[in-house]
């Protein structure tokens, strides 16, 4: 199973999120977290491993073709139970899309879940790894700013099974479900926005109580 992560509008917590749900799917499975946002700085940052010995992406730049999903898992620095593939700040650039498709590919089957933190570029441009995704989470404020980032995201999401996060509170009212409505995107978990989330994440800790734990876990359930 792949799962990807995408925000409407930047600041809305998807990284977190998708951060936060492999953490959860950790618990029953071997899972995989995929950096794929280029410019964002690195998930191994987010997670606290930017020291951590281990592969990132520019490691695998040759990676292509038949690879060896089980080797790579090998090489990756470990957050909890969760192997890392994350990009490296020191070493920006982008991979090429089909190199990361194949590697993609190859984590899925060697393990039981991927998530990958897309980033909106990635999707706007059809990046070959949205094509690996079994599902998405398209995660949202409730704001006209994500209302209208969602919906510039639709077109390439159309062949994928998308599902809505709904961050609040609505400064101008919009309600979750009408956002919902708006972008046509079947609503996955809607909730308030949880302070502790990023610090929880740093931590290496999936909160079971509040909104955060409750938004991976719900996204997670009706995801996998």
């Amino acid at each position: 199973m792949v799962v990807g992560v995408v925000g409407a509008r930047g600041g809305v917590g998807a990284s977190t999120l998708a951060a936060l749900v492999a953490l959860r799917a950790s618990r029953r499975t071997a899972t995989v977290l995929v950096d794929l946002e280029a410019a964002s700085g690195g998930l191994d940052v987010l997670v606290g491993l930017e020291e951590q010995a281990g592969a990132r992406w520019p490691d695998l730049a040759r990676a292509r073709g038949d690879v060896d999903g089980r080797d790579v898992v090998a090489l990756l620095p470990r957050w909890g139970r969760v192997a890392l593939l994350s990009c490296d700040r020191a070493r920006p650039g982008a991979v090429e899309p089909e190199t990361a498709a194949d590697v993609v590919g190859a984590l899925a089957r060697a393990s039981g879940c991927v998530v990958v933190d897309l980033g909106r570029a990635a999707v706007l441009a059809r990046h070959p790894v949205l094509g690996r995704c079994d599902r998405v989470a398209l995660v949202a404020g409730r704001d006209l700013r994500s209302v209208a980032g969602a919906m510039s995201l639709l077109p390439a999401l159309a062949e994928v099974a998308a599902g809505l996060v709904v961050r609040g509170p609505g400064p101008g009212g919009l309600g979750a479900d009408e956002l919902a409505e708006a972008v046509g995107v079947p609503m996955l978990w809607s909730g308030r926005p949880d302070r502790a989330l990023v610090r929880a994440a740093e931590q290496g800790l999936v909160p079971s109580r509040g909104p955060a734990g409750r938004a991976a876990a719900a996204v997670l359930e009706r995801l996998l």
